[in-house]
């Protein structure tokens, strides 16, 4: 099984970054925000591994953000990082490149922390050239708490980027749109994009993801939590409990990160 979404930071800034944003967004994180609490919580839960989903929320980041990733790098370590880019980050295309060439799988976008709407023609770009370059793009979509006054990245927005751009491996991250569920079934179920489950369980109604699962396909769905912010094992015994199939269960928990990543069982 595979965490497709979580966050770590290193060890200098991890307390003060939890903190900042636990009482910022109004949650509690589960681990220490370190690389050593994610490895032990992948374990408790019994997890292959969890992919870390770094967010470069100022160009200037660029370099150091990118040097952490790759220092996440052993799958058989409990820890996958893609890398990160900024919407405002000058020549995009090389530095897609050097994310290519140094073995990261694909990049996180959060369009409400980098301040940029999804259709804006700078994460068009980046998104299309990523897509020419194989890479996986992960976006937060819909509503982030930490930033409440803007939804950067509403369900009808992103359908319309994705018509423009037409992006071979986007994931929409929170099935969609956190807290927009009802947009996602209107605009971007059916679209050819995969959802994530972090940070969903508990809170989208039950009938209303199983809904989504099924008219979007399994297929299109990845296990995720966006730890810290929500328990691994907790949210494994939560999709274990819902009235799903077992080839379902199976797509979601690894089959379809495996085919996203290119990697075999």
């Amino acid at each position: 099984m595979i965490d497709f979404h979580t966050h770590i930071f290193p060890e200098k800034i991890a307390g003060k970054t939890l903190e900042f944003l636990a009482a910022r967004c109004h949650i509690s994180p589960y681990t220490n925000g370190m690389a050593d609490g994610l490895r032990a919580s992948t374990r408790e839960a019994e997890l292959s591994f969890s992919i870390v989903l770094p967010v470069v929320t100022k160009p200037s980041q660029f370099d150091s953000i990118n040097r952490f990733a790759l220092q996440m790098q052993d799958p058989g370590d409990g820890l996958l990082s893609f890398g990160g880019i900024h919407p405002d980050n000058e020549d995009y295309r090389a530095k897609l490149r050097y994310i290519k060439d140094a073995g990261l799988k694909g990049i996180k976008l959060h369009p409400d922390y980098q301040g940029v709407m999804i259709d804006d023609i700078r994460f068009k770009r980046i998104i299309s050239y990523a897509t020419e370059l194989g890479l996986i793009i992960c976006v937060h979509a819909g509503f982030d708490p930490g930033y409440p006054e803007c939804v950067h990245c509403p369900p009808k927005l992103a359908r319309d980027m994705i018509h423009d751009v037409q992006p071979e491996r986007l994931v929409l991250a929170h099935m969609g749109g956190y807290r927009r569920w009802d947009e996602v079934e209107e605009y971007l179920v059916g679209e050819p994009v995969w959802f994530d489950t972090a940070a969903v369980l508990g809170e989208i109604p039950d009938q209303q993801f199983i809904r989504i699962v099924q008219n979007q396909g399994a297929d299109r769905i990845l296990f995720a939590t966006d730890s810290p912010w929500a328990g691994q094992k907790e949210f494994v015994q939560y999709i274990k409990e819902l009235p799903l199939t077992e080839e379902e269960q199976d797509r979601i928990f690894r089959f379809n990160a495996l085919e996203l990543l290119g990697l075999s069982e």
